[in-house]
């Protein structure tokens, strides 16, 4: 079965169980089933469902611009390996098991989609509207606050990176022409496995201290463990799979916090609790708001020109991988348009050791991906194309053609290399560079950033807590 036939058969599955197992110590707040058409209009829900069809398409636009900026933006692992080390290669070997890794692997796609799916339909259906909007909107708007790390700070996955550290998920039958489609490999930093589940987490907390309850009194207490608890062991799968790095765990929670924030004070207003959107809005307010959320835009911006500038005149100081004796690991060239082409750029920046390479179409590449290990042998003789090695010090440039298919490029090092670690540097060049795309792309994460850190100012500036979440035109009631 495919990934996608699998994801069907959990929400149709579980769905049900979900609302049931966290409802039987109170079914009075159950919708009845005759209801919920009603309850999806009068509330609004559909708008819901909208919101996620945006995400998908923003996530497309995101991953369209990834792989081709990467000739000026490079990326920052070697900063991040710099901090942490070897530190998450420890954790695999210690806790390697096949079964462990087959149940994670299914936990990080799986259960993490459904967890996002199921929390707004259980909040919607036992009657929680206000979490209902904001756990929607936690998916789009923390997704949207990523953007402009994912697409300027550039992090590789920690099994592209370490030697010896084995790319679990990726390397799986059931998995990898899935990842190659829907995931670039180069989006580490943040965790949105973190971030996500941590701003529900954050917005049920929220939710509590505004009903003037503690979390222990709360009806739905039971399902925000649930959360929880999965969010614990996302941050152990991660890191044993070979993808986010340690620091990706903080990082995340600090996207999923300033997420939480930016919908905790928004939500009220879109739901005109307190007088319409513009209730309260004046000349002088919007004048305030463009000059100090305009400033943080412009102090971002700058941020993150000078890495871009950085990045592009250290090009030629960059590695794109490491690996060890006996290591494969692959470049993934995303699909192109009929006309166009890419022309990918490989140096073996060793000078003792050879590197293979064998360019693949992804589906011909499935069966040397077993259980988290790409076996070579099986890689070289799959699908058509030779196999080429790469002298130590050498540059070649290959040019793929064939449009509207994703393509791998697989290395491999012998396991007698003399090399402990052997570094390539892969650059692809798609004939254009979508830098002003990926700024317009960056803005709104931009403008919520300045719009939390403002709110915040506001609020103590006010007399408030700065966790208050009415429409600041009754502050002077609260």
């Amino acid at each position: 079965m495919s990934p996608w036939t699998i994801m069907m058969g959990l929400v149709l599955l579980l769905t049900p169980v979900i609302c049931w197992v966290f409802t039987l110590h109170a079914p009075e707040t159950r919708t009845k089933l005759n209801r919920i058409g009603r309850l999806i209009h009068e509330q609004r829900y559909y708008l819901h469902a909208l919101g996620y069809l945006v995400i998908i398409k923003w996530k497309g636009f995101t991953d369209d611009l990834n792989e081709p900026i990467k000739v000026v933006t490079g990326h920052w692992t070697g900063f991040v390996h710099g901090i942490e080390g070897n530190t998450v290669l420890w954790i695999q070997d210690a806790f390697a098991s096949p079964t462990l890794t087959a149940v994670l692997n299914f936990h990080y796609l799986f259960i993490y989609l459904f967890l996002i799916y199921v929390t707004t339909v259980f909040y919607g259906y036992v009657g929680e509207r206000d979490l209902t909007d904001k756990v929607t909107m936690n998916y789009l708007l923390i997704y949207a606050l990523a953007v402009p790390y994912y697409l300027f700070f550039n992090v590789e996955v920690t099994s592209s990176w370490i030697p010896g550290m084995e790319p679990l998920l990726y390397h799986d039958g059931l998995y990898s022409t899935f990842y190659i489609n829907n995931d670039p490999l180069d989006n580490a930093v943040p965790s949105l496995h973190i971030a996500i589940p941590f701003g529900i987490i954050l917005l049920n907390i929220l939710h509590v201290r505004d009903q003037g309850i503690r979390m222990k009194d709360w009806v739905h207490r039971g399902y925000h463990r649930f959360v929880v608890y999965n969010t614990i062991v996302f941050a152990f799968t991660i890191l044993y799979l070979g993808i986010h790095w340690i620091v990706d765990i903080p990082l995340g929670m600090i996207i999923g916090g300033m997420g939480a924030l930016f919908i905790h004070y928004l939500q009220p207003r879109l739901r005109n609790d307190h007088g319409g959107w513009f209730k309260g809005v004046d000349r002088q307010k919007v004048i305030r708001h463009v000059v100090v959320e305009g400033a943080v835009v412009l102090l971002m911006a700058a941020a993150f020109t000078g890495v871009i500038m950085h990045q592009a005149d250290t090009v030629d100081e960059r590695v794109s991988y490491r690996l060890g004796p006996g290591d494969s690991t692959h470049e993934i060239i995303q699909r192109f348009g009929y006309g166009e082409e890419v022309v990918v750029t490989v140096t073996n920046l060793d000078d003792e050791t050879p590197v293979h390479m064998a360019l693949r179409i992804a589906e011909a590449s499935e069966p040397a991906m077993e259980r988290g290990y790409l076996n070579w042998d099986t890689l070289a003789d799959a699908g058509s194309g030779e196999v080429i090695t790469l002298e130590p010090g050498a540059t070649i440039n290959l040019t793929v053609d064939q449009p509207k298919v994703w393509w791998i490029l697989v290395f491999h090092v012998d396991e007698d290399a003399v090399s402990e670690v052997v570094e390539l540097r892969v650059v692809n060049d798609f004939g254009y560079i979508p830098l002003w795309e990926a700024i317009l792309l960056s803005l709104p994460s931009l403008w919520m950033t300045g719009f939390v850190v403002h709110r915040i100012a506001r609020a103590r500036s006010s007399g408030l807590h700065w966790l208050e979440s009415i429409p600041s035109h009754r502050w002077e009631e609260a």
